[in-house]
């Protein structure tokens, strides 16, 4: 997909003509009167080469402005973990050197507006030696009687503190009919919390047409549009396309700086028989029933395409990324560390798991396996050829049997140096081939 002028600012565009007419009057000869005549040149020679100068200049001015320069963009990363493992500590200092700053839930607020702190290693993250953007998350069901005292109790959870901070987020997941509501309490915020302190929220792309935008985004300093899990779950976690469009729009429309919050991780979502969202259960298991349950995953390659895309032609207003969540070894529903740390570097290559087969429990019958033995997660394929004539096979774990084929029936990929029993076959040769064609 191209982005042109179109998507560009209008003013941007504006900017240019001035350069485009001084390059024009470059081989212009200004006299006095105000009038304007050519400089005449004897050497035919000379003149034809100043005109090919001076079409190379033009052409090198049309082509800057017809599409946004690309730019280099800081990545941050959310620490939304609730338990600091072990394995979280050593995720902030592997992952420090690639990162502008953490944006850590420090404290969430119920309905009723209490706020409840959630316990920080402070130690960890100094040790990191990144920048901490404290972010409180409120319910979305927040009463405006309760909103009247989260300014307050946000100036006090700065207040007690007492360390270094790089700014406070609010991520507040309200109805676009509320967004005048909204706009008046982080006005308050912002008027009770210390000028030195940058404030900032996330946006969702539902407000994007509101007419009350603005309201809301002129209290903050800057603010984190949410391009993931922003849609019906069926329709998955995350659509580059989609999510294209929406930083496109944001950047028309915003007037404040803005980040852009990317996905690396999954979730289970569950439904009633009747398609009644039950539940969506990510980095905290969940004792939820329900009659239908997908896992969903971001796909690495599909994210990494974008922030190309977005590297190649930068929206003005765009500075940055922030990702959800900072993925740790413990983490079996975000990407590996490897493959995260390896997208922020500009490598986009996803490692392929390998097909294998072992001898199974019953005499005569294989289990069919993938394998990954890279320091990356590996794609799952999307199918497996079965031999002709294998009337005896059938598959787990995310695959079942179509024909000829085990096919793939749920997103996901395969952690570094780990396996995974995908079916199982009596015939009298073994499966060979595995394909990554879409399903």
């Amino acid at each position: 997909m191209t982005f042109g002028a179109s998507h560009y600012p209008h003013s941007a565009l504006d900017g240019l003509r001035p350069i485009a007419l001084r390059v024009a009057q470059a081989s212009l000869d200004l006299r006095g009167g105000g009038r304007t005549r050519l400089r005449l040149v004897n050497n035919g020679v000379a003149m034809r080469a100043r005109a090919k100068r001076l079409l190379a200049l033009l052409s090198l001015v049309l082509l800057a402005g017809s599409a946004p320069a690309g730019r280099v963009l800081p990545h941050d990363a959310y620490v939304w973990q609730r338990r600091w493992t072990p394995a979280l500590t050593q995720a902030l200092t592997d992952s420090a050197p690639l990162i502008r700053s953490w944006r850590v839930l420090a404290a969430q607020v119920d309905a009723g507006g209490r706020l409840r702190l959630i316990g920080l290693n402070r130690a960890a993250l100094a040790a990191s030696g990144r920048p901490v953007v404290l972010v409180v998350r409120l319910d979305s069901h927040l009463s405006r009687a309760a909103a009247a005292t989260i300014p307050g109790q946000l100036r006090d959870l700065l207040l007690e503190w007492r360390g270094p901070i790089a700014g406070l987020e609010i991520d507040f997941d309200c109805a676009t009919a509320a967004l005048p509501f909204y706009g008046r309490m982080l006005a308050d915020t912002r008027d009770q919390l210390p000028p030195s302190v940058p404030l900032s929220i996330t946006a969702l792309p539902t407000w994007l047409g509101s007419p009350h935008l603005q309201a809301v985004f002129e209290p903050v300093t800057e603010v984190v549009l949410q391009v993931h899990a922003v849609q019906n779950p069926k329709a998955g976690l995350f659509d580059p396309a989609q999510a294209r469009r929406w930083i496109d729009t944001m950047n028309r429309r915003a007037t404040r700086p803005f980040r852009v919050a990317l996905p690396a991780y999954g979730a289970r979502v569950t439904w009633t028989a009747g398609g009644r969202l039950v539940a969506v259960e990510s980095e905290r298991p969940l004792l939820a029933g329900g009659d239908d349950a997908r896992e969903l995953m971001a796909d690495p390659m599909a994210v990494a395409g974008l922030v190309a895309d977005l590297g190649r032609a930068t929206p003005s207003r765009l500075t940055g990324f922030v990702w959800f969540r900072l993925p740790t070894d413990s983490d079996a529903r975000a990407w590996s560390p490897g493959t995260w740390r390896a997208v922020l570097r500009g490598d986009h290559t996803l490692n392929e798991a390998a097909l294998a087969t072992e001898p199974a429990e019953m005499p005569g019958t294989s289990d069919l396996l993938l394998v990954n033995t890279s320091a990356r997660d590996a794609s799952l394929p999307a199918t497996v050829a079965l031999p002709d004539g294998c009337a005896h096979a059938d598959g787990i774990n995310g695959y079942a049997r179509d024909g000829a084929l085990l096919r793939r029936r749920q997103e996901g990929f395969l952690r570094p140096h780990d396996q995974r029993r995908i079916g199982w076959t009596r015939c009298q040769t073994l499966p060979q081939e595995a394909s990554n064609a879409a399903p």
